[in-house]
C-alpha cells in the first residue's frame, strides 16, 4: 500500500486566542499590582498581584472540566506512520525519551509530518529505525498529539506488514499551528490592556507621592543600555529584556538581580516575578514584619531546569506562558512555576534549593 503526501492538518480556533488574551490580561495585571502595591505600600493589593494568576489558573482549569470530559469520551483515531528520524534525548536505563519526526498517514485525511516525544523501553529501542513502519494513535481534534502503539492489534499488525509510506513535506508540526503572529500579539495586548488598567485604576496611590521628597536615588529610576531596560526604586524593580533575550538562558537572571540589588545585601524582598523577559521584584519597605527573604540567595541556577520540567512534564502541550513566583507566604521559601496551554494550567513548586516538592499537571 503506497500513500502520498499531503497538507498537513490545520488547527484554528478563536476560542484559544481569547484565552491566551486573557491570560496576557491577567499576567499584566499582576504585575502592574505588584509594583503599585509596593510603591504605595499596599499589602491587599500586593496579595491580589501574588493571588491573581492562581485565581484565574483554578478557574481556567474549572472551566476545561467539560470539554476534556468531551475530548475523553471521543475515541482516538489509529494510523500508520513512517519513522523519518529518531533521537534519544537522555536516560541511560529503563525507559529512554526518543524524540520522533514522524509521516502520519490517516485512511480519511491528508498525510502530515509531526514531532513528537515518547519513552521507550531500551530494550525495544532498536525495533525503530528510520523508514519502519508503527501503528499511531491521535485524538480527532489534535491530530500533533501522537502517540506510538506498542502493540497493536493482529488487524494493524498485518497493514504493517504490507504497507510503505511516502514521506510527507516538512517542517514537522510539534504543537496545534495557527498563525504564528497571532497568540504572541493577542497576548502582549492583554498584557498591556491589564497591565493599564490597574495602574489607570491606582494612579493616585502611585503618583499620589511628592517625587522631591524622595532621595535622588529613588526617586530616579535608572535604566541600561537598549538590550535591557532596568527601573529600579525604593519599592520595586524591574528589568525588561529584548526580543532576542530570554531569563531561561544561563545567568541572564543572576546578572538582572545584581543589577536591581547593585550588590546591597540588605535589600530583602517579598516577592520576585519571573516570566521569560520580564523580572519583577517588590523589595520590603524599611521595618516591615512581612514575610521577606535575600533576593540573591535564590537558586537562578535552577531555575531553567524547573521551567523546563513543567513545559515537558506537567501536560500542558504546547506551553504558551510560564511564569516563576517566589515568596514566604506560607512561612518558607517557596518557587512556584506556573505553565499554561491549551490543555490549561499547571504547576509545580520548589523549596529554596530548588527541588521539587509538589507537582500539579494539568487535567
Amino acid at each position: 500500500m503506497t500513500i502520498t503526501a499531503g497538507a498537513p492538518p490545520t488547527h484554528t480556533t478563536p476560542v484559544a486566542l481569547a484565552r491566551v488574551f486573557l491570560t496576557g490580561g491577567v499576567i499584566g495585571a499582576s504585575l502592574a499590582a505588584l509594583v503599585v502595591g509596593g510603591n504605595a505600600e499596599s499589602v491587599p493589593l500586593i496579595v491580589t498581584g501574588l493571588g491573581a494568576p492562581a485565581v484565574y489558573g483554578l478557574l481556567l482549569f474549572l472551566a476545561g472540566v467539560p470539554r476534556r470530559a468531551r475530548e475523553a469520551a471521543v475515541a482516538p483515531r489509529t494510523a500508520l506512520a513512517m519513522i523519518e528520524s529518531l533521537q534519544a534525548v537522555g536516560g541511560e536505563s529503563g525507559d529512554v525519551p526518543v524524540r520522533f519526526d514522524l509521516t502520519v498517514a490517516p485512511d480519511d485525511a491528508p498525510v502530515y509530518r509531526v514531532e513528537v516525544r515518547q519513552e521507550i523501553n531500551l530494550v525495544d529501542l532498536p525495533d525503530y529505525r528510520p523508514g519502519g513502519v508503527l501503528v499511531v494513535q491521535y485524538p480527532p481534534h489534535q491530530p500533533w498529539r501522537v502517540r506510538i502503539v506498542k502493540r497493536p492489534t493482529p488487524e494493524w499488525e498485518e497493514r504493517v506488514a504490507g504497507a510503505r509510506l511516502d514521506s510527507a513535506p516538512g517542517p514537522a508540526m510539534a504543537s496545534d499551528p495557527p498563525d504564528s503572529w497571532a497568540p504572541g500579539l493577542v497576548t502582549l495586548l492583554g498584557l498591556l490592556l491589564g497591565a493599564a488598567a490597574v495602574l489607570l485604576l491606582f494612579r493616585g496611590d502611585l503618583f499620589g507621592e511628592d517625587a522631591s521628597a524622595q532621595p535622588p536615588s529613588a526617586a530616579q529610576p535608572s535604566v541600561s543600555s537598549t538590550s535591557s531596560t532596568t527601573v529600579v526604586s525604593s519599592a520595586s524593580g524591574t528589568v525588561a529584556l529584548g526580543p532576542d533575550q530570554s531569563f531561561g538562558d544561563k545567568g541572564e537572571l543572576r546578572r538582572a538581580m545584581d543589577a536591581l540589588t547593585k550588590g546591597k545585601d540588605s535589600r530583602r524582598a517579598l516577592t520576585v516575578v519571573v516570566q521569560e523577559r520580564l523580572l519583577s521584584v517588590v523589595f520590603s519597605p524599611t521595618g516591615s514584619q512581612a514575610p521577606q527573604f535575600d533576593p540573591g540567595s535564590l537558586p537562578y541556577d535552577r531555575f531553567p531546569a524547573l521551567v523546563e520540567e513543567a513545559t515537558t512534564t506537567l501536560s500542558v502541550d504546547p506551553p504558551q506562558s510560564w511564569q516563576i513566583t517566589v515568596d514566604r507566604l506560607t512561612g518558607s521559601l517557596t518557587v512556584r512555576v506556573l505553565v499554561t496551554g491549551p490543555e490549561g494550567a499547571a504547576s509545580l513548586e520548589a523549596d529554596g534549593e530548588g527541588k521539587v516538592v509538589q507537582r500539579a499537571p494539568a487535567g
